[in-house]
């Protein structure tokens, strides 16, 4: 059968980081940040706001830097683990695990999404906006329709499109979805290889694989001061009132962010009976560094470690499903813009109907999957979302000054989503582990 090295055995240089306790360096980096970032803020009176912009700018360089960096070899590094599970796999097993890992990512997101109405809906936090006189509009109708008959009209142009026509394209311009399903296409194609056709493809794409973990090796030696760096240039940008005006906004949101990481715990723990507290002990530095780098995708290379080491989740499993989850599996994405949708409907006095939030969850569904999983992407596809349902879109400018804080925690409860699914896979599918 076709092999790859494990993804672990290539994370060496990853190792003299974690074993100095990366997620203290990271959790002390944010706390000096965030009071850096208070003072540098223009409403301390201690310096102006010229001033303040200009330290911003270059507190944040070691994080513009890190992400740089992680983008750049993302897009390799994907395509190479997604190989990797594919060709580890037999065409038999690769049918059963391709199709449960989907519709698996399909309830996850499914569930989030609930959890994201049902918080919205109880307990209605546009009203207060409302009440204030709203969010700004141009005065516009933004409606568009809502028939069903319109949507269903679409829904095989949508599935059609999930297919580039040009990989080249999808590569060029970021958009994930299209480079994982070229990549699944490409794999399997691969395991219909004889073994001495396919061998120098593998052994490239082991070769891609180490030299992007070397990359990230170099990126994560920044980690500490990119923190830093970040949450002090957000701190001293964003308007304290900002956070005081949306409190009641933010609170929902992180209301169904902990409620939607509950349901993880629960799931671990039912189907592979461990302990929600030693689940989330071994996952400590993969959540610590998405919250602070706000990017699930930023993270997966210490995902896959975490699960293969602390997790006992064999490689073939995590190698495959995490890389998959880093581009497709964003519930705290799709939980975020689910309540949002509901909460500017709310703080336009717009009624929505039931057809109108069936429309929302299926947008939120499809857009939650091509969501780009860096700083600012949930909000980016949002756009989309709330046209869909004829809400103006000016009041995301309000959004946009509290989203790196809410896109910190969603980071971190999507990359819990990926670890639980590696987990729970890895308990029905690892028999040949």
């Amino acid at each position: 059968m076709l092999e790859f090295r494990p993804l672990n055995s290539l994370t060496v240089y990853l190792d003299r980081l974690i074993q100095g306790r990366l997620w203290l360096k990271v959790i002390i980096g944010l706390v000096l940040g965030a009071g850096v970032g208070v003072l540098l803020n223009p409403s301390s009176g201690l310096i102006s706001e010229d001033v303040s912009l200009r330290i911003a700018d270059w507190l944040d360089l070691p994080g513009q830097i890190f992400m740089r960096l992680v983008q750049m070899i993302m897009i390799p590094l994907i395509f190479t683990s997604i190989l990797t599970g594919i060709v580890s796999n037999t065409s038999e097993n690769l049918k059963s695990f391709g199709l449960k890992l989907l519709l698996y990512f399909i309830f996850t997101t499914a569930v989030a999404i609930i959890i994201g109405l049902a918080v919205t809906l109880i307990l209605k936090p546009g009203k207060y906006i409302f009440e204030l006189g709203g969010f700004p509009t141009s005065g516009e109708s933004q409606v568009v329709s809502t028939e069903p008959s319109t949507v269903m009209e679409n829904i095989p142009n949508a599935i059609s499109n999930l297919i580039p026509n040009n990989p080249l394209e999808s590569i060029l311009t970021g958009e994930m979805l299209g480079v994982v399903i070229f990549t699944v296409i490409i794999g399997v194609a691969i395991t219909q290889l004889k073994q001495d056709t396919a061998h120098p493809i593998i052994r490239f794409s082991e070769a891609i694989q180490k030299v992007c973990m070397i990359v990230v090796s170099w990126a994560m030696i920044l980690i500490p001061y990119a923190v830093f760096g970040l949450i002090a240039a957000l701190l001293s940008r964003t308007g304290i009132e900002i956070f005081l005006a949306l409190g009641f906004y933010i609170m929902v949101v992180l209301i169904g962010l902990v409620l939607l990481m509950a349901f993880y715990l629960l799931m671990v723990w039912t189907i592979t009976k461990q302990s929600p507290w030693s689940f989330l002990k071994a996952i400590k530095e993969p959540q610590l560094l998405a919250f602070s780098t706000a990017s699930s995708a930023a993270v997966m290379p210490l995902s896959m470690k975490t699960a293969d080491e602390k997790l006992g989740v064999s490689s073939r499993i995590s190698d495959f499903v995490i890389p998959i989850g880093a581009t497709v599996n964003m519930d705290g994405t799709a939980l975020f813009q689910c309540v949002t949708t509901l909460f500017m409907a709310q703080a336009y006095g717009i009624e929505l109907t039931v057809l109108n939030i069936l429309l929302v969850t299926v947008t939120v569904v499809a857009a939650s999957i091509g969501t780009p999983a860096i700083p600012g992407g949930g909000v980016i596809v949002l756009a989309s979302v709330l046209q869909t349902v004829g809400i103006p879109i000016e009041g995301l400018i309000v959004i946009i000054g509290i989203d790196r804080i809410l896109g910190m925690f969603r980071a971190a409860v999507n990359i819990t989503g990926d670890l639980a699914a590696s987990v729970i896979f890895n308990k029905f599918f690892s028999s040949d582990k």
